[in-house]
């Protein structure tokens, strides 16, 4: 009987020791997962601010500066920032008071070994596999390409964002739309996330940088734990995807009503609204609403047909809906979306000054931090106010305009006060010398030839022009050499409002035969202005300060005319400008012939933008009413104490524009062929697990 007793005991004895091995390993299974869950976590918030200070001045002006930035450190920190070294930390092991207490976690570990818990896939060598240049097969997104050396080198050691990367060939087939007419973004499906910045699965305008990487945390301490843990795939997706909702800022935004207190009238908007954070009054209907920092809904409110007498973001509000509806709950926070991130590219006032940034030099990135995410920095065409007539009077007297030609950049000074040369006109530039030749092509303009102060002229001119005796006679009896001159319709000129404020007038129409004029690049690539006023102390005048925002009286205006027909425009038109902007026509209302594949019903008008610190509306009176359709966006701040009303509007005088007399129809962008030349710019940061079983396409 004792060696019956014995041996149940032993047997019983065994079985529980069995039983607390295979706890043990669940247990330990249980938290190696719930440490890879944080450390994807903290990826996900650590790679967009490594990306952006790749593309910052000085991020490669040292090996100590672009160290921190390289994907071995990105991955470092957030073994650290995930608290994943430790079960319990020791300050909450201090806290519980235990004298002496006993950790019995075998998965707690220095992991001081990132490399052999990150790599790159199948026997590459690194921590990540580049999706450039190069198909990972079925079940990863399609690759971008880049023929930048640089770049596409830097892009496995380092989180490249450029311009460089693009749809190629490779990627044919894998998106929408031929890579060759848009390589910059391209349609895609939108990822299935709770975030909506549209519908799960629904196409959207974007361009997909992505990295691959596989996760075993237990492999480092195999041998002490006998933890065994299958090796993961992961792709860390970075979404550039350019502003295209009828309502889209990363501002504290009010909708619904005016600042006047009164509703929206005449208001459509077709498709969601983005907003840093809302506030949504009156009887407003939207059809989706996405934010960063959550939204206030009046209750006669309806969102995807819902109306809500409490917060929408209540945990179990949504999972409810999608439970009973089976369809994509209309409110979404960024941070409902687990291993996501949604960064607005949002710079502020200094999106409008070209003045407000230094240069950038010894950057990882061959597209500069300023240059990507500053509109006034990325226009191809620049006016600057140079020079005023004294301390007194700030009358513009010189202007620099720069533009492109073959590519690379002219500078073009008028001064506006004196003429070029002895005896011409104001407002003539000079063309060649005597004997050449000079193309004007369609450009209608006058022109002259001679020297001090005697010159013969030619009125309304085109094509080749010969500036020499037998064109034009001998304007002077002098042996002194001669040369040609022209004057051409400018598309810009100092003006004044009846109230006296001064202005620089901007005439679009005009832009075409002025370039050709100067024989510059044409406005399928001259497609975009800065107007900015050059207070810099190293080329600006003593006499020229910052403007100011909020918009002051005292600082100089813009004045937009003959802007109704912008087909002149293939690849349309923008316009940037720290200065208050006044509309004295109407603005792009003549259609224009679509492009080659573009499939969107209804007119097709050149994609335009407008980015300025205020609008006002009418030059010599104020208009009667205001009709306003396209997108409607803001750069003011979502933590800001005041919202701003994206439809507020004023007329010349500064009174508002009442609200019976706004009609507005927003939509949104479906199609590349739609991106103005300026953007605003927003980042999805997005981290999926790749299961090949699951994964047998694109």
């Amino acid at each position: 009987m004792g060696s019956l007793l014995t041996l149940l005991m032993v047997f019983a004895y065994r079985r529980a020791t069995a039983s607390h091995a295979v706890q043990s390993g669940v247990q330990l299974q249980g938290d190696y997962c719930a440490k890879e869950e944080a450390i994807l976590r903290s990826i996900v918030a650590i790679v967009p601010n490594r990306a952006i200070r790749a593309m910052q001045h000085l991020s490669d002006s040292s090996a100590t500066a672009n160290t921190v930035l390289r994907w071995e450190n990105i991955f470092t920190e957030a073994l650290v920032a995930a608290n994943a070294r430790q079960s319990i930390s020791d300050p909450l092991l201090a806290a519980l008071g235990t004298t002496r207490p006993v950790v019995a976690n075998s998965g707690d570990a220095p992991l001081h070994t990132p490399e052999l818990i990150f790599k790159a896939l199948g026997t590459e060598t690194g921590y990540v596999s580049a999706g450039i240049n190069r198909s990972l097969g079925a079940g990863y997104p399609v690759p971008l390409s880049c023929n930048h050396a640089g770049d596409a080198t830097r892009d496995k050691i380092w989180p490249i964002i450029s311009d460089s990367k693009v749809y190629g060939t490779l990627a044919q087939g894998g998106v929408a739309l031929p890579t060759d007419t848009y390589p910059q973004f391209n349609i895609v499906n939108y990822p299935n996330i709770n975030f909506g910045y549209t519908r799960p699965g629904q196409p959207f305008v974007a361009k997909h940088n992505w990295w691959a990487f596989s996760v075993d945390l237990a492999e480092p301490d195999a041998a002490k734990t006998a933890a065994i843990t299958s090796r993961r795939d992961f792709v860390l997706s970075l979404y550039e995807i350019p502003s295209q909702l009828p309502i889209s800022a990363a501002s504290f935004m009010e909708l619904g009503q005016y600042a006047d207190g009164g509703a929206w009238e005449n208001v459509t908007i077709s498709g969601g609204v983005f907003a840093g954070r809302a506030l949504v009054e009156g009887t407003t209907t939207l059809s989706a609403l996405a934010t960063r920092r959550g939204a206030a809904l009046s209750t006669k409110t309806t969102v995807g047909g819902l109306s809500f007498t409490g917060d929408p973001f209540t945990p179990g509000v949504r999972e409810a809906y999608q439970l009973t509806q089976g369809d994509f709950f209309p409110l979404s926070l960024a941070s409902e979306s687990g291993r996501a991130a949604f960064i607005p590219i949002n710079r502020g006032a200094d999106y409008f000054d070209r003045f407000a940034h230094a240069p950038e030099s010894a950057v990882l990135s061959s597209t500069t931090w300023n240059n990507y995410s500053v509109g006034a920095l990325q226009c191809a065409m620049r006016l600057d106010v140079t020079d005023v007539a004294s301390a007194t009077n700030n009358t513009p007297t010189k202007v620099r305009f720069s533009y492109l030609k073959g590519g690379v950049r002219k500078d073009l000074t008028l001064a506006l006060d004196t003429p070029l040369a002895t005896g011409l006109p104001q407002g003539y530039l000079f063309a060649c010398n005597q004997a050449e030749t000079y193309d004007f092509g369609a450009a209608v303009v006058d022109v002259a030839f001679g020297a001090n102060g005697d010159y013969a002229e030619k009125l309304a001119v085109t094509g080749p022009i010969t500036f020499n005796i037998p064109t034009f006679g001998n304007p002077t009896h002098s042996g002194a050499d001669k040369f040609g001159y022209f004057k051409p319709s400018y598309p810009f000129k100092v003006k004044s409002l009846s109230s006296g404020k001064i202005c620089i007038a901007i005439y679009p129409k005009r832009f075409a035969a002025f370039l050709n004029a100067l024989q510059a690049d044409s406005t399928a690539v001259n497609h975009s202005l800065v107007v900015n006023v050059d207070y810099s102390p190293d080329t600006g005048s003593t006499l020229l300060t910052k403007p100011a925002i909020p918009c002051s009286d005292l600082d100089y205006g813009i004045i937009l005319q003959e802007c109704d027909n912008l087909t002149s425009f293939p690849k349309g038109f923008s316009l940037v400008t720290n200065l208050r902007l006044y509309f004295g026509d109407d603005f792009n209302t003549t259609p224009a012939t679509p492009p080659d594949g573009y499939t969107p019903s209804g007119p097709f008008y050149p994609p335009c933008s407008i980015f300025t610190p205020e609008k006002r509306y009418g030059v010599e009176l104020d208009p009667f009413g205001v009709r306003l359709s396209g997108q409607i966006g803001s750069v003011a701040s979502e933590s800001a104490a005041d919202p701003v009303r994206p439809l507020d509007s004023k007329v010349l005088s500064g009174a508002a524009v009442a609200a019976n007399r706004m009609h507005v129809n927003l939509r949104p962008i479906t199609h590349p062929a739609e991106l103005p030349p300026i953007s605003m710019i927003n980042w999805l940061v997005l981290l999926e697990e790749r299961k090949r079983e699951f994964h047998a396409s694109n």
